[in-house]
């Protein structure tokens, strides 16, 4: 009766106690064989708790992310009403001015399915378009800072498509994340065959500043990339770019591995002179689309990485190029793209430097000239290659 009634009592983890101790007092001959089930059972509490405690903390990790996840999405929905925004905005200064050009957004989903922002500025009349030119903006900023620029291309009658990187500017990710660059190259060439096919017959070009430069280039050593367009055009290209310090070289492929999110250097709001022109400046910095936050350790990592394949394979590059590079650049290293022109192997190749001139060469004071140049070469590219055409089918 006792015993059924202490078994009544108790359950779980209390019954186990009571057995226990009443173990120990039936069995005084045998301490040892007391003892190894008092040993056994503490253990079993102590992993039981273990557990539990690791459930919470993985429960608790779940919630953090879930709650990150929304703060994301959050901060993309916000991103890109406002890189809709800047569209609007410059569209309605066109209609005031009669702007001959046409304007349109669109979301265009990447390799990896991610929403990214695009924008085109197109001729009022389509049969005007001599060749077409894809910009990709470099790291931080977005394709919305470029409308000047694709105005005079549109005056020119080229049409004029961008792109913002994931992280960037009204596309998905976590602002000034970018997980990998090889993907960026990717979303570049798919990119690049959705404008082909938009736009069949009309030859294609690839502009990229800074570290888009480095991702156009990358993309264009791709032969299904290069036979698709006519050239491409590099500002400031980020070819030589070192760490701050070697032990941050050293260890940046195991930080961006483990935390790839975390945050190195703070940023000065006021941030890198990249322009002779304070409101150019200015704008840029106080840009809200613009990233000025601390850069994130996978994003560095993959900086040093694109540029270091680069310069190994400075020699494999065969695509008609022109490069521009301002010599007082404080950003990317104006000698590695003396180095790229050198070393490339094309046939059709250009470099031009600018005395004195900074990192953001669309945003010099002297920018109409820089856009005329790119013009130009274009034009350049273009006759080159009809003629080429033309000798091709005689012979």
């Amino acid at each position: 009766m006792a015993a059924a009634k202490d078994a009544a009592l108790t359950s779980g983890a209390t019954g186990q106690i009571v057995l226990i101790v009443r173990s120990l007092k039936t069995s005084a001959r045998y301490p040892y064989h007391s003892l190894i089930r008092s040993f056994v059972f503490l253990q079993t509490v102590l992993l039981s708790l273990r557990f539990l405690l690791r459930r919470r903390r993985f429960e608790g990790c779940g919630s953090l992310v879930r709650r990150r996840a929304k703060e994301e999405e959050a901060d993309v929905a916000r991103r890109r009403a406002l890189a809709e925004s800047v569209a609007m905005v410059a569209e309605e200064e066109d209609r005031g001015r009669n702007c001959g050009c046409r304007w349109r957004t669109e979301l265009f989903y990447g390799v990896r399915n991610n929403a990214l922002f695009c924008r085109s500025w197109l001729p009022a009349s389509p049969g005007e378009v001599r060749g077409v030119l894809i910009i990709i903006h470099g790291l931080n900023e977005h394709s919305g800072r470029y409308t000047q620029f694709a105005k005079q291309l549109t005056d020119c009658h080229y049409g004029v498509y961008a792109m913002d990187w994931i992280g960037h500017g009204g596309s998905d990710g976590l602002h000034g994340y970018v997980p990998s660059l090889d993907h960026v190259v990717a979303d570049t060439g798919a990119f690049l065959e959705k404008i082909k096919a938009e736009n069949p017959g009309v030859p294609c070009f690839l502009f990229g500043h800074s570290t888009g430069g480095a991702v156009v280039l990358k993309a264009a050593c791709y032969p299904h990339i290069k036979k698709m367009l006519e050239g491409i055009i590099l500002t400031s290209p980020a070819l030589r770019v070192k760490p701050a310090h070697p032990i941050v070289g050293a260890v940046a492929p195991l930080v961006s591995l483990v935390v790839p999110k975390l945050q190195f250097k703070g940023a000065n709001r006021k941030g890198i002179p990249v322009s002779r022109d304070p409101t150019a400046l200015a704008a840029k910095y106080s840009d809200p689309l613009v990233y000025t936050g601390p850069i994130r350790a996978r994003t560095g990592h993959e900086i040093l990485r694109i540029c270091s394949y680069l310069m190994r394979n400075l020699k494999s590059v065969s695509v008609p190029f022109l490069v521009l590079h301002g010599t007082a650049d404080k950003v990317t290293d104006p000698l590695a793209s003396q180095d790229l022109y050198r070393k490339a192997s094309s046939t059709f190749k250009d470099i031009k430097l600018y005395e004195g001139f900074l990192h953001d060469l669309l945003f010099e004071p002297e920018r109409e000239e820089i856009g005329q140049d790119i013009i130009n070469w274009m034009g350049k590219r273009l006759s080159s290659a009809r003629l080429d055409n033309t000798i091709s089918s005689t012979g």
